[in-house]
């Protein structure tokens, strides 16, 4: 056989070829819409970086929740945006506050056709916008921050959350929301751990979107973007204490790491393309830079073909929308 005969080609020549061929898919199922709910609101409000995004109100939650699940979505992650904030984030753990009444809502919703997932963090609640308690010096105080991420977590199991994710990167938080979960006979409500979420300038939207009122920055616990060797020792650790499934986050820009962890996790993996990521496709794609939808789905396939099991994108409902109408030539023809 000489070389002439060996054409990779053969299996591009046609769209049919093409999808048959193809190892890398993406399913509804894979896809995670993260949705933003604002207290008090009376009709939804465009977050002006996330093109197409808005803070929703009560109403337009549950009409979100009801076109996920009849989508095939994995699932909806939930964050709130209260009226008031204080020092400790004090909404976080009431019992009718935004985001624990937005849980009811949903499954009030859509019961177990739809997977419910909860961020379970302070940085919405607080009003210096840090993920955590500040100790006296201003530091953020890591083990009574995992107190009120316990208190977060059992609450939102109790108002029908199948999944808690902390993602505050502190020290211990999946052990401490685990036992929490256990003692208060929650013990079937699983844990999604941001465990390796990097200190990165890509999260900028999503502070607009939450209303942050960060000053500074959460290097001191989120992770050194140049480091990839740490991502595998924080993941080992929130295994050991029981996580059910693990986070890289942001996506795009850390697909070397995404696949070191799911190489090695025993658990299924997400990564999340955070905010940033889409605001860049959005702004490229209206100053006519790229073939939007193209891009999109390139982007979407490489962070699954990486190795994400699950892939958290404010694009879940449009992607799921092209998969039902035919994703394969949404490959595009030349």
């Amino acid at each position: 056989m000489t070389s002439r005969a060996i054409r990779p080609r053969r299996l591009r020549r046609t769209p049919a070829l093409r999808d048959m061929a193809t190892q890398t898919r993406l399913h509804p199922g894979d896809l995670v819409l993260p949705v933003f709910i604002r207290e008090g609101l009376t009709t939804p409000v465009p977050i002006a970086s996330l093109p197409g995004v808005v803070q929703h109100t009560r109403d337009s939650l549950r009409r979100t929740a009801t076109a996920a699940a009849e989508a095939g979505l994995g699932g909806l992650m939930l964050f709130g945006v209260p009226e008031r904030r204080d020092a400790v984030g004090s909404g976080a753990t009431d019992p009718d506050g935004v985001l624990t009444v937005a849980v009811r809502d949903v499954a009030g919703e859509v019961g177990d056709d739809l997977v419910i997932m909860t961020d379970v963090c302070l940085d919405e609640f607080t009003d210096h916008g840090h993920c955590g308690v500040l100790a006296a010096d201003g530091s953020v105080d890591n083990d009574a921050t995992l107190a009120r991420y316990a208190d977060m977590a059992v609450l939102h199991a109790a108002a029908g959350a199948h999944v808690v994710a902390p993602s505050g990167m502190m020290d211990g938080q999946v052990g401490a929301i685990r036992e929490a979960l256990e003692a208060a006979g929650q013990q079937d409500t699983a844990i999604l751990a941001y465990s390796a979420k990097y200190a990165s300038g890509l999260y900028g939207p999503f502070r607009e979107a939450v209303e942050s009122t960060l000053a500074g920055d959460r290097r001191t616990y989120q992770m050194d973007p140049a480091n990839r060797r740490e991502a595998l020792r924080e993941t080992e650790l929130d295994v050991a204490e029981g996580a059910d499934l693990l986070m890289v986050k942001p996506a795009g820009s850390y697909l070397d790491v995404l696949a070191d962890v799911a190489a090695w996790s025993p658990v299924p993996v997400a990564a999340y393309q955070v905010s940033g990521e889409y605001a860049m496709i959005e702004a490229a794609a209206a100053h006519g830079w790229i073939d939007r939808d193209r891009v999109v789905q390139e982007s979407l396939v490489s962070i699954r073909r990486a190795g994400a099991d699950l892939i958290l994108t404010y694009y879940a409902l449009e992607a799921a929308g092209w998969r039902a109408g035919g994703l394969a030539e949404r490959r595009h023809t030349p």
